[in-house]
């Protein structure tokens, strides 16, 4: 055994399990393909005060999460990303994506970092698909966003999920709101829990995800967010709902439904599951039109996005029974040798398979028939092929069925011309 151990809050994933997670993003990629999603892929790192600026100070993920570090002594703090969006914007700025398309619609796939207390479906290494709208977000694109979102979770097959919605309004409502919150909230104080107080000045939206049972109770008769929302956001908002019943996509209406980083605004989302327990987020998004102009853009450009858990999402599908089934696959040859004095020729025999498109695999270790077939059996090929001294004289093998233990003796290129006919 190693002295080594993987660091706190990673972990390894096997081939076993990587076959789960690439049925997942099989489903992923072809639901993006429906809807005109192109991947994007960005730097694991960047530097910290991009996150500051985006994300926001007084959020948690800046305040206690991030993995930032000094490349040199006279550099910028750089940060492994704790999040995608900001990166996905910094990159559309920097790379004048703006010109070349007034619209971008762009997924990803990629491992995020945090400094979060580990847990089932948290780790401080943890991977993320999402989504991201660039150029426009009417309530068209934001009914597209979502439906995307769903659509990947109704070819998984989840059900029992719950999206709950709500509108956070403009910049200037969610200030107005910001202020009565406070005022609202401040006689409470002395009730709330460590992090609520914490939140009261820096950020009282966040109170309103609190899961501490007193304050739930406080914020229940809060004053809503609603109260505060001009006639134009109402109305937007009301225009994204009448897209999601036109497609069909059920939904919750959550008045204390906020999303913890500063650059969302107006209509903000969260899918919840039952199976993960007391922390069941599953994924979100919304919109965030003023982020390109908190890094720096003369304008602000409409967006908005979404992201997803992929560990949280295997949990869901595993407690739903949606896992069984998904077995890796094994080659379509595995050559039997009969004889270890021919391991020459059934190599050669492998290289003729794999250069006609054919998958094969073979004995490296000078084990008995007996133990080859076991392991043709345990790695799920579906023929075995045998070489022998008789086989290679006649330029005939033993070509085996195991599926159904049928076997007839064929030359290597009837082989490869009947497997090629059957693929």
């Amino acid at each position: 055994m190693s002295n080594f151990r993987a660091v706190k809050g990673t972990r390894d994933i096997f081939p076993d399990d990587v076959v789960l997670w690439q049925h997942i993003e099989d489903v992923i990629r072809r639901a993006a393909a429906l809807y005109s999603f192109r991947e994007v892929r960005t730097p694991a790192f960047e530097y910290t005060d991009l996150f500051q600026r985006s994300i926001g100070a007084t959020t948690d993920i800046v305040g206690k999460e991030m993995f930032t570090f000094q490349p040199d002594p006279g550099g910028r703090s750089i940060t492994l990303r704790p999040e995608m969006t900001a990166g996905v914007m910094r990159a559309f700025l920097q790379n004048g994506m703006a010109s070349a398309a007034p619209v971008h619609k762009l997924y990803y796939i990629s491992d995020l970092f945090r400094k979060e207390r580990p847990q089932a479906g948290r780790q401080r290494q943890f991977c993320q698909f999402g989504a991201e709208l660039l150029g426009v977000s009417s309530p068209q694109a934001v009914a597209e966003v979502i439906s995307f979102m769903m659509h990947v979770f109704r070819l998984l097959g989840l059900e029992g999920l719950r999206l709950r919605i709500n509108t956070l309004g403009s910049p200037e409502d969610r200030r107005r709101y910001r202020d009565a919150l406070r005022a609202y909230l401040i006689p409470y104080s002395g009730e709330l829990d460590e992090a609520s107080r914490d939140r009261l000045e820096k950020n009282p939206l966040r109170i309103l995800d609190s899961k501490h049972p007193r304050v739930r109770e406080i914020v229940a008769d809060a004053p809503e967010l609603t109260e505060y929302l001009d006639a134009s956001a109402l109305q937007e908002f009301g225009q994204v709902l009448g897209y999601l019943d036109e497609r069909g996509i059920d939904y919750v209406r959550d008045p204390l439904l906020v999303r913890g980083l500063d650059y969302y605004c107006h209509t903000a989302f969260e899918v919840q599951c039952d199976d993960l327990g007391a922390q069941d987020a599953l994924g979100g998004g919304g919109r965030y039109d003023g982020l390109a102009r908190e890094l720096g853009s003369r304008t602000d450009i409409p967006a908005v996005g979404f992201a997803v858990g992929m560990e949280r999402l295997l949990i869901a599908m595993e407690k739903q029974g949606l896992l069984e089934g998904i077995d890796p696959s094994g080659p379509d040859v595995y050559v039997v040798l009969q004889d270890n004095s021919l391991a020459d020729h059934a190599l050669r025999v492998c290289g003729m398979l794999r250069d006609a498109g054919i998958s094969a695999e073979m004995d490296l270790a000078g084990r008995s028939m007996k133990a080859q077939m076991r392991e043709a059996n345990k790695i799920r090929a579906c023929y075995a092929l045998f070489v022998g001294g008789a086989e290679v004289a006649a330029g005939v093998y033993g070509f085996k069925d195991l599926s159904s233990s049928v076997q007839s003796d064929l030359s290597l290129d009837e082989i490869i011309l009947q497997l090629n006919v059957n693929s």
